[in-house]
């Protein structure tokens, strides 16, 4: 498998995991001409997205789904509910339907050629938000964005994964210290909003096992975290369990920013 982020933040999330034959699109927040620019750069298509996964119905999340409906046909899956929430959203009403499929859960769903999807709820304060296992010649990749805590189904399925995706969005300090109004800052950190560093490097330590090549942290703040804070935490973390620096490739995905071709 290769893997790029697009942008990872609240500016526009979208990712693109790439298989011998077909290629899955992760979220749609950013701008179509952007990708297709960003794609010929990695001598790179349309063509390659075979089918998009949405994680949740957040603007920073779906903003151009409808326009890649529109220029791309190709299917978009995600769950019942977020469909029926997709169905009404400003951005999606009106081009995402013929494009509609749904994963039922606690299945292997087969989506592209070479990958089989299933889905987990994760808590965070939209319609609903789901992280994904993306399954490909028995390698699995784990997505887990926006989520206030990390759930006991997300560990397992992280616990089995050759490469993680995971949320890493502030510094605690920086939340408190900054000068969001007291209930933005309740509502990112008590449960239902986003992933602390700490509580990041938290479930590196238990989710790390030997099978593990790849951690990608994502959806950084651009207010209350650094590039360099988030990383020395997760590093710290793999540091602190004995992971042997260089052993499992650690990496920040960052905010309006490609980044490499990435082969996992």
């Amino acid at each position: 498998m290769k893997f790029v982020s697009f942008s990872s933040g609240s500016c526009g999330n979208c990712s693109l995991l790439l298989g011998p034959n077909s290629g899955i699109m992760i979220d749609a927040g950013v701008g179509i001409r952007r990708v297709k620019k960003e794609l010929e750069a990695l001598k790179l298509s349309y063509d390659n997205i075979s089918a998009i996964l949405v994680t949740h119905d957040h603007g920073d999340h779906i903003r151009s789904l409808g326009s890649f409906c529109k220029r791309l046909t190709v299917p978009v899956w995600t769950t019942e509910k977020i469909h029926e929430a997709l169905a009404y959203h400003p951005f999606t009403r009106d081009w995402v339907g013929p494009c509609r499929q749904v994963l039922e859960p606690g299945v292997w769903n087969p989506v592209t050629a070479d990958f089989d999807v299933r889905f987990f709820v994760v808590p965070h304060d939209a319609t609903q938000c789901v992280g994904y296992v993306i399954r490909c010649e028995e390698e699995l990749f784990v997505l887990m964005t926006d989520l206030g805590h990390v759930t006991g189904e997300s560990m397992r399925w992280a616990s089995e994964a050759r490469t993680v995706v995971v949320e890493s969005n502030y510094d605690l300090d920086m939340l408190m210290g900054g000068n969001y109004p007291q209930v933005l800052k309740n509502r990112i950190s008590q449960g239902i909003g986003h992933l602390s560093n700490d509580a990041c490097a938290d479930a590196i330590c238990h989710f790390m096992h030997e099978g593990l090549r790849n951690i990608f942290l994502c959806h950084l703040s651009g207010n209350n975290n650094t590039p360099e804070l988030a990383y020395k935490s997760a590093a710290s973390a793999l540091e602190s369990i004995g992971i042997e620096k260089g052993s499992v490739a650690l990496r920040v995905l960052r905010r309006g920013e490609a980044s490499p071709l990435l082969v996992l």
